[in-house]
């Protein structure tokens, strides 16, 4: 690769405890199934292992509203219950339940993914990895699809505090609508989106969806059909990635690794291959820029922890023997106890031409912006204190100034 890598890996052991409910396919007990599977490869030697600070309503409010974190601080399932009317403004769906502890699961994923950041910012990494995040549906005042906090638009938010240009990647099955709505206006943010287009959640992501004002043409939307294989997401993904890096040229990359597009998925359509999806981050790694690689959708959960953890390896450059060691999850990855996720006979409804015309699109959409953008931006995130980044109290409302108009493009 011709650069030296230094890996950050960003894990929290109480993550794991939250249940968003017995019968919901969302279980971020998979981060610690992952983890385990890490550690069992002692991957965990071999890059530096960080339990990340929580983030604060002061830093989670850089890019969602006050009054909704603050209801995220204070609801509780039987307030929900009390209260439903006021509940259903922030959680407009049973896909986003009041579960226990909900607050301070979104602490962790967004505490993560800002210490991330910050860890590129500062030069201390290359490469950083934060399973617990990626939940890229969540909107500024809303919760959807799974996600309540937004962690990769803070993320970005801070990236941009030390980068001009900064390119966020999914390759989640779901759109990601709500990172690419935080930065539909911008040009200092590419958003590229490969996912599953039609009567599908969250029906956003059309080809023509480009961006607004400063933003025309920074949003890329590659819409695919179900049953897309390794072969020809290789095909698309490889053409548009390379034709974003060049035109754009990004200071750093947010790369969504969703793995609701393997193969298998409870809720997805795609039919990629634990290898065919770890190739996306392989060739965004060649590249040489900052890369920081979060989690995202997967509801199979013991092939997102097989992913994840051969993800973690591959960003490591390390080799893994196929068959899993034993770990305290053993008995999920039986009867073959092998480390990978293969394709199955699903039709692909995905043609070569209507890839071909895909790509097309999207480069002639891309020849409308400069090599070298402009670094202007309707809105510039301030730079933040360190001082700001402890506060974490009732009145953290109430004492912020006006200044929160800045904090997304």
């Amino acid at each position: 690769m011709g650069w030296d890598k230094r890996v950050a890996y960003f894990y929290d052991s109480e993550v794991g405890n939250y249940n968003y409910g017995y019968n919901h396919c969302m279980k971020p007990f998979r981060i610690r199934m992952t983890h385990s599977i890490v550690t069992a490869y002692s991957l965990d030697k071999k890059m530096d292992v960080i339990c990340p600070p929580r983030a604060s309503a002061l830093e989670m409010s850089r890019f969602h509203t006050d009054e909704y974190i603050e209801f995220l601080r204070r609801v509780t399932p039987e307030m929900a219950e009390i209260a439903p009317a006021h509940s259903d403004y922030f959680l407009t769906s049973d896909d986003c339940p009041p579960f226990d502890g909900v607050y301070e699961f979104c602490s962790i994923s967004a505490g993560g993914s800002i210490a991330g950041a910050r860890r590129i910012n500062h030069g201390e990494s290359d490469i950083v990895i934060n399973w617990a995040g990626g939940l890229h549906h969540a909107k500024k005042d809303e919760a959807s699809g799974f996600c309540y906090v937004n962690d990769i638009v803070l993320a970005i938010l801070e990236l941009l505090r030390y980068h001009q240009r900064v390119v966020y990647l999914d390759i989640d099955v779901h759109h990601g609508d709500g990172v690419e709505e935080a930065f539909y206006t911008t040009d200092r943010v590419m958003s590229v989106s490969f996912h599953q287009h039609g009567d599908f959640f969250p029906g956003t992501g059309n080809i023509k969806d480009i961006g607004l004002g400063n933003g025309r043409y920074y949003s890329v939307n590659v819409p695919l059909r179900e049953g897309i294989n390794d072969d020809s997401y290789q095909f698309v993904f490889q053409r548009v990635m390379r034709n974003v890096m060049e035109t754009f040229r990004p200071g750093a990359i947010v790369m969504q690794c969703g793995t609701d597009s393997l193969s298998g998925d409870r809720l997805g359509c795609f039919n990629l291959s634990m290898e065919g999806h770890a190739s996306c981050v392989d060739f965004m790694k060649s590249f040489g820029v900052p890369l920081f690689c979060l989690g995202g959708g997967g509801y199979t959960i013991r092939n997102v922890a097989r992913t994840w953890a051969y993800e973690t390896a591959v960003l490591l450059g390390e080799k893994l023997d196929p068959v899993i060691p034993y770990n305290d999850y053993y008995e999920f990855y039986g009867p073959e106890y092998l480390l990978e996720v293969l394709s199955g006979n699903m039709t692909n409804r995905n043609t070569r031409q209507q890839l071909e015309q895909i790509c097309n699109d999207i480069h002639d959409h891309l020849r409308h912006i400069p090599h070298a953008p402009s670094v202007q931006m309707q809105s510039v995130p301030r730079d933040w204190s360190l001082s700001d980044d402890s506060i974490d109290s009732d009145s953290d409302a109430s004492n912020r100034n006006g200044s929160d108009s800045n904090k997304s493009g």
